[in-house]
């Protein structure tokens, strides 16, 4: 490197302040990565939303009843097994999915209270990315084991579900429910995104806005398929309504943000009929129109409701379990039910297998949570931690030298114009 060019690079770091970022980032990283994803952090409402995890239970109850009931065996093969007498009703459990979104959006904002960038993903990743891995391996062996003809998978299909986005390796997703795990991973990169340019806190009611806007425009004019797996235009409303939501918890009642809370229950509405009108065509199947919206406007009420409830009268290492479950019950539940459904189907009615092999998964579930998922979480943020922490060594220790070259003692300033 020239002298001139060097001297140049030292004075636009010093200008810029990117060598003390640097510097002052590790410390900062190994602070923040021992704050738990569901602990209150320092800036944030002290306490847990107990009830949030009772409504991930029902939530997920939902969609496996869905699965069970009505999905495999009405329009997609995979079971002969069903409830045809409960299919009224559990042909709207598929609404347990916008209902996760909703508390995700709350919770990510939570999470990401006085967190930088790099630590959010760290907890993000720690949380998600373990048992992933555990469920989605336990379905290919299973699917190997017992799933064929209905159900089948090889190896290059197990590799590229590794890094969740299958689809884009064009390989199917091991389990169908993981199209949701992208559409949060989505939202997570999003987040990052926000809280790296230092967007995030101060500009909510901006970026909700603009999400909707975008949304709305793209499912009625441009029915733009990248722009709806970019911007997740047909679930936005229900991530926003979360965002909102935990802007009422932090104290704000103002106008302003009530306004945007009833923005993004309409705009629920208007996706959960979008959606509707998919599974009317593929299912062959009546869904109520006040259903729909009433469970689309449920379900930003019920994260409401339960924001406001601080404890409940429950053990609370019973309520953690509880949500705990809920995580690998829903990437276990579809395919490997299905398979033990088509295995056992001689043995007994369906409404009795279907009964059992919820009370397995739920089960299996909750050892998963127990024994594998909170130990492989500690480890991960341990781990991803070091890592961050090592490149920000490295990336100090190139900045250093380049410090000590020769600089000005002031930053130039713009000149007017002549």
């Amino acid at each position: 490197m020239s002298g001139g060019c060097g001297t140049h690079l030292a004075h636009t770091l010093h200008c810029t302040g990117l060598h003390t970022a640097i510097e002052t980032h590790r410390p900062a990283l190994a602070q923040e990565a021992h704050v738990s994803s569901t602990a209150a952090t320092p800036n944030s409402p002290q306490g847990r939303v107990e009830v949030l995890d009772l409504l991930r239970a029902l939530a997920v109850t939902g969609v496996l009843l869905f699965h069970y009931g009505f999905r495999g065996a009405v329009a997609d093969g995979y079971t002969e097994a069903s409830l045809p007498a409960l299919i009224p009703i559990v042909k709207y459990g598929y609404l347990g999915v916008p209902l996760f979104f909703v508390i995700s959006g709350f919770v990510i904002a939570y999470s990401a209270e006085g967190r930088s960038a790099a630590a959010f993903a760290i907890a993000r990743m720690s949380r998600i990315y373990p048992g992933f891995l555990l469920c989605m391996t336990l379905t290919f062996i299973v699917t190997l084991a017992i799933g064929a003809p209905r159900i089948e998978a090889n190896i290059t299909q197990w590799l590229a579900n590794l890094v969740i986005l299958a689809p884009a390796l064009k390989q199917p997703f091991m389990d169908g429910a993981y199209w949701s795990i992208v559409y949060e991973l989505t939202f997570y990169g999003w987040v990052f995104f926000l809280l790296l340019i230092g967007r995030f806190r101060r500009e909510i009611e901006c970026i909700v806005v603009a999400w909707i806007a975008i949304s709305i425009f793209n499912e009625i004019v441009l029915h733009s398929g990248a722009l709806r797996r970019l911007f997740l235009t047909d679930q936005s409303a229900f991530f926003s309504a979360g965002l909102a939501l935990y802007e009422i918890f932090r104290g704000r009642r103002d106008r302003t943000i009530m306004l945007l809370l009833a923005l993004c229950a309409v705009a629920a509405i208007s996706q959960g009929f979008t959606n509707m009108a998919w599974l009317r065509e593929h299912y062959h199947t009546e869904f109520n129109n006040w259903v729909v919206a009433g469970l689309c406007v449920a379900s930003i009420a019920a994260v409401a409701l339960a924001m406001n409830v601080r404890r409940l009268p429950l053990p609370a290492g019973l309520v953690l379990a509880i949500g705990g479950l809920t995580y690998p019950l829903y990437l276990l539940h579809q395919h490997i039910g299905y398979m033990l459904l088509n295995a056992f189907e001689r043995w007994a009615s369906a409404p009795v297998l279907i009964t059992a092999t919820a009370v397995a998964m739920i089960v299996i579930s909750f050892l998963i949570w127990w024994l594998f998922e909170k130990p492989a979480q500690r480890w991960c943020r341990r781990t991803l931690t070091r890592l961050t922490e090592r490149l920000a060594e490295r990336a100090a220790a190139l900045v250093r030298p380049i410090q000590a070259l020769p600089r000005h003692r002031t930053c130039p300033r713009a000149k007017s114009a002549a």
